[in-house]
């Protein structure tokens, strides 16, 4: 129960409502327990007809037919009360389930983004539905059927007392017997419990993965082999939860086999003693009534047992990273305006989830307004300085400012506020496109969505489109080509008119003309604005105030394009290599 106890916060915020359910659990199993007595009076009534003690049959009958409306009194009023009961503490349970998936979903947008490189999207899905689904079960049912089974027990076992202590002993002779059986099955359920959400978390991570790649599972027609790894991944989930049912499944025999033992006990030394005229009739009939009634509770015990330590197993799984710091944290709530000058003081930067060095020294200085373009190869760490111009990463050595301030002492949130960000690998959500674009802006019109995507030349594709900007996208945007993903991208970062732009190698899958439209409306936006370009074409940095050009994590050449050009270098190479590309076409 360790694990367990984050939930308490919940249940501190809930108590009235988890009191008053418990207050009307105990109602209503108090009701239900009277109903045994009011039969072992029914029955003494007519056995004493029977032996000529009571001889007046009317008298009889009377008592008969209002034990009778008694009984079904008491029914209709413990179902009231149970209904009631349900109604608050199973929504509790739903309330509680509400407020642990957001403190799960805000701690996932507290990580910093290297927490998302190590942990898999699959694995983070399971925890934050499957595992809250099991720590439900246990704030709602489990503790519902726990409230009922101590108020059943308490009230029947003090009634049974009280009429006869000799056949109470006897009759409760199998349950120390449940008490251990439950005490050693519990131990290897929650060790299952915890190997089957694990296997779970892989099931649904490996699904996740296909079916985000559906599209290379195709054109690479490798459909038997995705099926046959999905099959043993499936089999080996499958054989964890055969493990943990067949444990589960000793429960419910072994409770109906005690309960059966204490009707047999209940009716061989409740029969004897009747026989010595110990007790009435009546009496074995409450008895075997209440042992019985205990039957559900006592059966219920192993479901509640069992969702425990599988509630124990999940709650364990999402205490672990609840309980993960963000490496990256905002360090102030104080706001600081930003101008957009940034500024690299022999930056370096390791990841330390790969251990590789993808900046090395690395200094140069943007100012107010200016264009700055990078270029390099693959790898030569062009994304790298993005990631730590918006704070996605800490450099691991040296300085980044921003505005001459450390990036470290800014209000991250304000910092990244100022940023519009175009990603090279552009994510859209499943939302119109007008929605895709408005996600720059939240409160924009439809004239500002519409002159966004003018001057990110992807007006005149979206009107194409039967909906228009109400067309509704696939997932990750998969209805749009490359080209028009990377524009509604650009648009996004556009109608958040930001002071600082950042577009990493954005343009990569549109075509020259396009290109050069869209670079030349940039130059118009941002004219006051500080912005950098990622590309690998040189076109993109014909318009920028300053070049660099990146090798191996290093700055190898800068200057202005002009300078760039009549150097010798790797830059003027690319560029008349693309000069010569540029004549073919």
């Amino acid at each position: 129960m360790k694990e367990l106890k984050y939930i308490n916060q919940f249940f501190y915020k809930y108590r009235f409502r988890l009191l008053l359910g418990i207050l009307i659990s105990i109602a209503s199993r108090y009701l239900a327990v009277k109903v045994p007595e009011i039969v072992k009076n029914s029955i003494n009534a007519a056995s004493d007809y029977q032996k000529g003690i009571i001889t007046d049959l009317d008298i009889v009958k009377k008592e008969l037919l209002f034990n009778i409306l008694l009984i079904i009194g008491l029914a209709l009023l413990s179902g009231f009360f149970t209904f009631l009961m349900r109604q608050t503490i199973i929504v509790t349970s739903r309330l509680v389930e509400f407020d642990l998936k957001n403190k799960v979903y805000e701690q996932y947008q507290r990580l910093s983004l290297n927490f998302y490189k190590k942990n898999r999207t699959g694995d983070l899905m399971n925890r934050i539905s499957e595992d809250v689904g099991k720590v439900r079960m246990y704030v709602g049912p489990a503790i519902m059927y726990t409230i009922n089974m101590l108020v059943m027990f308490s009230v029947a076992i003090y009634k049974m007392v009280q009429i006869d202590i000799k056949l109470t002993l006897f009759t409760l002779i199998p349950f120390p017997i449940l008490s251990i059986s439950i005490f050693v099955l519990s131990k290897h359920i929650h060790l299952k419990s915890t190997k089957v959400q694990e296997q779970l978390s892989k099931l649904t991570t490996y699904t996740q993965e296909i079916f985000s790649g559906m599209n290379v599972v195709k054109s690479y027609a490798i459909e038997g082999i995705t099926k046959n790894d999905f099959l043993e991944i499936a089999e080996e989930n499958k054989n964890k939860n055969i493990e943990l049912f067949k444990i589960q499944a000793f429960f419910f025999p072994l409770m109906i086999l005690l309960i059966g033992a204490s009707n047999l006990i209940v009716l061989y030394v409740g029969g004897m003693q009747y026989i010595k005229g110990h007790i009435s009739i009546g009496v074995i009939a409450e008895f075997i009534m209440y042992t019985n009634m205990l039957t559900w509770p006592v059966a219920i015990v192993g479901w509640v047992t069992s969702t425990i330590q599988q509630a124990e197993a999940s709650q364990k799984r999402i205490n672990e990273f609840l309980k993960q710091e963000p490496e990256i944290v905002n360090p102030t709530e104080d706001i600081i305006p930003i101008k957009g000058a940034i500024e690299f003081k022999n930056v370096a930067l390791t990841y330390d989830d790969t251990d590789i060095t993808a900046l090395k020294e690395i200094s140069f200085k943007v100012n107010p307004g200016e264009t700055l373009a990078i270029l390099g190869k693959t790898g030569s760490g062009k994304s790298s300085i993005l990631n730590l111009v918006g704070r996605l990463y800490d450099a691991t050595l040296g300085t980044v400012l921003v505005d001459g301030i450390s990036i470290d002492k800014h209000n991250l949130y304000n910092l990244r506020n100022h940023i519009g960000f175009v990603p090279q690998d552009p994510f859209l959500f499943s939302d119109t496109l007008g929605n895709n674009i408005r996600f720059g802006k939240e409160d924009a019109t439809q004239e500002e969505i519409e002159d966004a995507a003018k001057k990110a030349v992807v007006h005149n594709n979206i009107m194409g489109f039967t909906k228009k900007y109400d067309t509704v996208l696939g997932e990750r945007g998969v209805t749009l080509s490359g080209g028009q993903k990377q524009r509604v991208s650009i648009a996004r970062a556009i109608i958040k008119a930001p002071q600082i732009y950042i577009f990493d190698d954005c343009l990569s899958a549109v075509d020259t003309e396009t290109e050069e439209k869209i670079l030349s409306n940039l130059k118009k936006i941002s004219a006051h604005n500080t912005t950098i370009i990622v590309s690998h074409r040189i076109s993109a940095a014909q318009n920028a105030d300053k070049v660099i050009v990146l090798d191996e994590g290093r700055i190898s050449q800068q200057g202005t394009h002009s300078e760039l050009v009549n150097k010798a270098g790797i830059y003027q190479e690319i560029y008349k290599q693309q000069l010569e590309e540029k004549e073919i076409e």
